[in-house]
């Protein structure tokens, strides 16, 4: 399943993965806040955690997750995957040149620094941010 993050700075949305992250978890939590990010700031800054708590993604999920790369490049802000589990780590930074906006991995120990850095981005007027 998908859970926000709750206490994050203005701007900034986050999720965390617990267990099995399926189709579901997209349609009833991710893109409704993606959604109204958009409409309440015109871009998306994200923060998604992949901690202990997570075991895998689905195969609807795994759909639902490319098709957010359908969104305008412009919806972009920054994005921050933060994990420890080195596979996913070594496939989000493979991949994360494809994504719009900017993107980075952090490790679990820095979430704090990973949110910080998606609030700079959150912060300023949205047409300054860059890809990387």
């Amino acid at each position: 399943m998908i859970e926000p993050l709750d206490g994050l700075p203005a701007g900034v949305i986050g999720f965390r993965a617990v267990g099995t992250i399926e189709a579901e978890d997209y349609r009833d939590v991710l893109d409704p806040a993606i959604h109204a990010a958009l409409d309440a700031h015109g871009r998306v800054d994200c923060v998604f955690v992949m901690g202990e708590e997570f075991d895998h993604y689905s195969l609807g999920a795994m759909w639902e997750d490319a098709k957010l790369i359908g969104l305008p490049h412009s919806a972009w802000g920054r994005a921050a995957f933060v994990t420890d589990h080195d596979v996913l780590a070594g496939i989000a930074t493979a991949f994360g040149g494809l994504v719009p906006g900017e993107f980075r991995v952090f490790p679990l120990a820095q979430r704090d620094e990973a949110i910080a850095w998606v609030a700079e981005s959150a912060s300023a007027p949205a047409s300054s941010t860059s890809s990387d």
